[in-house]
């Protein structure tokens, strides 16, 4: 007899999970299926799941594919059970390929291929329909943010939209979606939401558009280059009864929330200035250093300074000062952005083509906050005092990119879980838009005056 092994969540139960299944049983004789426990799931990485454990077990038993069902709970397991239960193949669907070849020291292993066209599938959860997720534009961090939706129950990401028709059908085809076009009128009629990584100066209209199609946003920072703008799109978002998010993945990641939550505590006293940096050296030929009007280290990474200090200090700041160094071009390579508070200070250091120390300092009466580089992807920061001996650590997880704990929050929120948003709000992201359109005006004023040394 030729047995048979899988793992999964199986939340939120659908199509795909049922075809898996049959594959699975189909490559041999007796089919032994594992599901995750909530909390092994969340301790690799898999977020948001919906469904009981007791209820998954049940739904992969209701498929009738199933022999044996286990339950799997610990790190190391799917070795264990494979040996103890006379595994011949063991088997995961094709968007885990590669992660699993070890395991071909001990069985066979088959990867199958996933379904495709399951998007419009609604799951036997009716309150929770799988959420269908587009993504517009093909660069870096949209090749990142596919592979990190998958840690996310109840989302797929299911068809990509870019003008130009070849990277849209190279990405598709890169990610087993079922979709890729240049044509927007198609694209919108098969997503329930969309993620817009598309250049800068795009997000807007973009998000514009989208949010009058009824569709969720989640948006790439800068959401928008004037207030204005971006209080347009949230009046927009609550007309539509629709979620609107700017996606700083570092606000939505547990370390960072812990970290905020600890400043707001008032272990350190009343917070009165605090310094975010973050650089990076980019080669010259890169988006950031060519395009005059939407590159430079500021639009490039001033989101994130920004994001502490709103939190931290509030959006109602008195005055603010841009110090940059321009290049022959007049994009800025490093831009130091200084806030007046009615009883404090800030001060946001970002560049493209300077390198200093990310850190993240928050000062307080009766001590401080210091995060280390890269503090954008909090895993560590300590709470210090005047006597040195008194040190107070914190280490947090932080998985994979960062990118499904933002997916993670969206997706909670479009099923009617408004209690995240206080992560970023409204008013932090209308703020910090204002803040960038004050900069750029700035930057337009100098660029006939500045050379770069």
């Amino acid at each position: 007899m030729k047995k048979v092994i899988t793992y999964g969540s199986f939340d939120l139960f659908h199509e795909g999970h049922y075809n898996l299944l049959k594959r699975a049983k189909a490559l041999g004789d007796y089919l032994i299926v594992g599901v995750t426990t909530e909390q092994y799931d969340e301790s690799r990485g898999k977020l948001n799941i919906v469904d009981s454990l007791d209820k998954r077990i049940e739904n992969v038993r209701q498929s009738g594919f199933a022999d044996e069902i286990i339950v799997e709970d610990h790190q190391g397991q799917k070795v264990e059970d494979v040996q103890k239960y006379g595994i011949d193949i063991f088997t995961v669907g094709s968007d885990w390929i590669g992660t699993f070849d070890y395991m071909e020291e001990f069985c066979q292993v088959v990867y199958l291929e996933r379904t495709k066209n399951i998007s419009s599938t609604k799951v036997r959860t009716l309150n929770h329909p799988i959420i269908r997720i587009g993504v517009i534009g093909t660069g870096r961090i949209a090749v990142r943010f596919v592979p990190e939706a998958k840690y996310v129950s109840g989302v797929i990401v299911n068809c990509v939209y870019n003008p130009n028709r070849e990277s849209a059908h190279a990405f598709c085809d890169k990610f087993e979606l079922d979709l890729g076009t240049d044509n927007l009128e198609e694209f919108w009629e098969n997503i329930d939401a969309v993620y817009i990584a598309s250049p800068h100066e795009t997000h807007y209209e973009y998000a514009k558009t989208a949010l009058k199609r009824d569709k969720h946003v989640l948006c790439e920072k800068p959401l928008a280059f004037k207030k204005a703008q971006a209080e347009e799109l949230f009046a927009l978002a609550h007309e539509k009864n629709r979620i609107l998010m700017e996606a700083i993945k570092t606000a939505y990641c547990p370390g960072f929330a812990q970290m905020m939550g600890i400043a707001k505590s008032g272990v350190i006293g009343r917070i009165c200035d605090v310094e975010a940096c973050f650089t990076r050296l980019t080669p010259p030929e890169m988006r950031e250093r060519t395009d005059v009007q939407y590159g430079g280290g500021f639009t490039e990474f001033g989101t994130h300074t920004l994001l502490p200090i709103m939190k931290l200090m509030g959006t109602d700041y008195k005055e603010v000062r841009f110090d940059s160094i321009l290049d022959e071009k007049g994009i800025d390579l490093y831009t130091k952005a200084s806030f007046v508070y009615e009883n404090g200070m800030a001060l946001s250091k970002s560049g493209v083509a300077v390198k200093s120390e990310g850190q993240l300092l928050i000062s307080g009466t009766k001590g401080y906050i210091l995060c280390e580089s890269p503090w954008w992807l909090t895993q560590y920061f300590e709470v210090r005092f005047e006597d040195p001996s008194k040190k107070e650590r914190y280490f947090c997880k932080f998985l994979g990119q960062g990118l499904r704990y933002e997916i993670s929050d969206f997706a909670y929120m479009i099923n009617g879980h408004r209690g995240r948003s206080y992560k970023f709000t409204e008013e932090e992201s209308i703020a910090i838009a204002g803040v960038m359109e004050r900069f750029m005006e700035q930057r337009e004023g100098r660029r006939n005056n500045v050379c770069l040394k």
